[in-house]
C-alpha cells in the first residue's frame, strides 16, 4: 500500500492521540470524516496500523528500574533459540525482547521494582537456564521513546 501525505497525516495524528474521535482526527488531518474513516480502515486492513495501546508509566506501576540484558545462547540451534525466545517473552519482568546478531543472541528489556529485581532476574531466572552461556547487564538511566514513527522517506514535521 502506498502511503500518501493524507495517510501520513492520519498516522501522525493517531500516534499523537489514538483516542480522539474520527471527526477530530479528520479535522487535524485536513480531510472529511468519511475520508478519514476509510483511510484508517484501509491502513488497518493492510497491516500498517496494527493496534491501539495504552502507554503505561513504569514508575507509577511500581517498576521504575529498567535494564537491558544481552544473552548468548549455546548451542545456537533454532529450537533452542525459539524456545528461549518464547520463555523470555512471557516473563512478567520483560517489557521488550529483541533477537539479535553479533556476540549475543537476545537483548531483553526489563522493568522491575528495584536493583534487587534486576539481580534476581539475572541470577534466578536467566543463569538457571542451561542454554544461557553468557549474560551482560546494562542499567538504564533514562528511556526516551519516539512518540511517532513516520513512514520511510516521509519528512518529519517540527513540533
Amino acid at each position: 500500500m502506498d502511503i500518501d501525505p493524507i495517510d501520513q497525516a492520519l498516522l501522525r495524528e493517531l500516534q499523537d492521540d489514538a483516542r480522539q474521535t474520527n471527526r477530530e482526527l479528520a479535522s487535524k488531518a485536513g480531510v472529511s470524516p468519511s475520508t478519514s474513516l476509510e483511510r484508517v480502515r484501509s491502513m488497518r486492513e493492510n497491516g500498517i496500523i496494527t493496534g491501539y495501546h495504552a502507554a503505561v508509566d513504569l514508575e507509577a506501576v511500581g517498576r521504575p528500574v529498567q535494564a537491558l540484558i544481552s544473552v548468548r545462547i549455546r548451542p545456537p540451534a533454532r529450537p533452542i533459540i525459539e524456545g528461549f525466545r518464547e520463555w523470555a517473552a512471557r516473563l512478567p519482568e520483560t517489557i521488550g525482547l529483541f533477537v539479535t546478531s553479533g556476540s549475543h543472541d537476545f537483548l531483553i528489556h526489563i522493568a522491575v521494582p528495584d536493583i534487587n529485581g534486576v539481580y534476581a532476574f539475572v541470577i534466578d531466572r536467566l543463569t538457571e537456564r542451561r542454554e544461557v552461556a553468557d549474560v551482560h547487564t546494562t542499567m538504564v538511566y533514562e528511556h526516551v521513546r519516539s512518540r511517532r514513527i513516520d513512514p520511510a522517506g516521509a519528512h518529519r514535521r517540527p513540533r
